[in-house]
C-alpha cells in the first residue's frame, strides 16, 4: 500500500531569510565581545584633590611654631615683668637697678673738677683780699684776720653747697634714668604680651585658613572628578552600544522574519512512497531472518 505524506512549509523567500539569519547568528556569536571596552572605570583623583590631600598632610602641626613663639613671648613677658619689678622701691644701694647704677660713671670726676676750679677761684679771691690789706697796711692785723676768716667760712659754705648741688643733680639724673628704664621695661613686657597674643591668634587662625583651602580645593577637585567620571561613563556607554549594535540589529532582523512567517500562509508539499515489489519484500524478509539467525547462532567461523 503506498504511503502519502504532506508537509506545510514556509514560502521559499522566508526559508532563504531564515537561512541567512542562521548564518549571521552563527558568525556573530562565534566572536567574543571585548568586555574591556565596556568594563566600569573609576575616575582618578583630580590634581586639586591631590593638592588638598598634600596640604592636609603638611598642615598637621603647622600651628606648633606659633605656639612655641607664643610660649617664648610669655616667658619674655615674665622676664620683662620681673625686670620692671626690680626697678620699683627706693633704689637705694649700689647693686643693679639701684639709682647709683644709673648715675654717670664720670660723676666723681665732674665733681672733683668743679670743686678744684672753685678752690682755685677761692685762692685767687683770698690773695686779692690779702693784697688789698697789704696796700692799706692792715695785713696781719686783727681786723684783717677776721675778714679772712669770714671769707674762708663763706667760701667753705659755698663749696659744700656746690658739692651738694652736684651730688643732687647726679642723683636726680640717675633717678630719672631709672624711672625711664622702668617705663621701658614695662613697655617691652607689654609688647611681648601682645606678641604672644598675636602668635596665639595665628596658632588658631592658620589651621582654620588651611582647612578652608582644603575644603575649596577638595570641592573643586570633586566637581572635576565627577565631570571626568561622567565622561568615562558616557564613553563606556558608547562602547557598549557599539559592541551590542550587531546583536540588536540581528535581533531586529530575526523579529522581522518571525512576523513575516506569521503573516504568510505556508505551502503544502506532498510526497508518496510506493508499495514494495515482491522481490523487495522477499529481500527485506530475508535480511530480517538472516539478522535474527546470526544473532542466535553467533558469528560463523571459517576453518
Amino acid at each position: 500500500m503506498a504511503i502519502t505524506e504532506s508537509r506545510v512549509l514556509p514560502p521559499q523567500f522566508i526559508e532563504d531569510l531564515a537561512t541567512d539569519y542562521g548564518k549571521q547568528l552563527t558568525a556573530l556569536t562565534a566572536q567574543p565581545i571585548d568586555t574591556s571596552k565596556i568594563a566600569p572605570t573609576v575616575a582618578g583623583q583630580d590634581a586639586l584633590q591631590t593638592q588638598a590631600a598634600s596640604l592636609a598632610q603638611s598642615g598637621v602641626g603647622s600651628y606648633q611654631p606659633f605656639v612655641t613663639a607664643a610660649q617664648q613671648a610669655g616667658t619674655d613677658f615674665g622676664t620683662g615683668i620681673a625686670s620692671a619689678q626690680a626697678l620699683t622701691g627706693t633704689g637705694a644701694g649700689t647693686g643693679t637697678g639701684s639709682i647709683s647704677s644709673y648715675m654717670s660713671p664720670y660723676q666723681s670726676q665732674v665733681i672733683d673738677t668743679t670743686l678744684a676750679e672753685f678752690d682755685r677761684q677761692r685762692g685767687i679771691q683770698e690773695q686779692n683780699i690779702k693784697s688789698q690789706q697789704a696796700g692799706l697796711g692792715a695785713l696781719g692785723s686783727g681786723r684783717a684776720g677776721v675778714q679772712l676768716a669770714e671769707f674762708g667760712s663763706g667760701s667753705d659754705r659755698e663749696r659744700a653747697a656746690l658739692q651738694a648741688q652736684l651730688l643732687q643733680q647726679g642723683f636726680q639724673q640717675g633717678q630719672s634714668a631709672r624711672q625711664q628704664d622702668f617705663l621701658n621695661q614695662q613697655s617691652l613686657a607689654g609688647q611681648q604680651l601682645q606678641g604672644g597674643q598675636f602668635q596665639t591668634g595665628l596658632a588658631s587662625l592658620v589651621p582654620g585658613l588651611q582647612s578652608s583651602d582644603i575644603r575649596t580645593l577638595g570641592s573643586v577637585g570633586a566637581i572635576q572628578q565627577a565631570q571626568q567620571q561622567a565622561t568615562l561613563d558616557a564613553q563606556r556607554e558608547a562602547n557598549r552600544l557599539e559592541a551590542f549594535e550587531p546583536y540588536e540589529r540581528l535581533n531586529t532582523f530575526g523579529s522581522g522574519i518571525a512576523q513575516i512567517m506569521g503573516g504568510y500562509p505556508g505551502r503544502t508539499q506532498f510526497s508518496s512512497v510506493p508499495n514494495p515489489t515482491p522481490l523487495q519484500t522477499a529481500l527485506g524478509v530475508g535480511s530480517t531472518l538472516s539478522g535474527i539467525y546470526g544473532n542466535i547462532m553467533g558469528p560463523v567461523r571459517i576453518k
